[in-house]
């Protein structure tokens, strides 16, 4: 993908932006993590994270279809 001159010029005013600074300081001051718990890690959020992680992963799966093509081209 090949920028324009136009749009390269705006991501370089873009990348110049005070604004834009401030705005991406802000949400990295206010970013969350679910894990801490008064600025430490609480194992029981953790535990609780890895057995609904653990429960996504290993759910029962489909059966498998059968492949059934008529036409088959290489």
């Amino acid at each position: 993908m090949r920028l324009t001159d136009i749009e390269r010029s705006e991501l370089l005013a873009l990348a110049d932006s005070e604004s834009l600074r401030k705005d991406m300081a802000h949400v990295a001051a206010t970013r969350h993590n679910p894990f801490l718990v008064d600025g430490e890690v609480s194992p029981e959020r953790v535990m609780e994270f890895l057995t609904q992680y653990n429960d996504f992963l290993n759910h029962q799966m489909r059966p498998p279809r059968p492949f059934l093509e008529k036409n088959m081209k290489l």
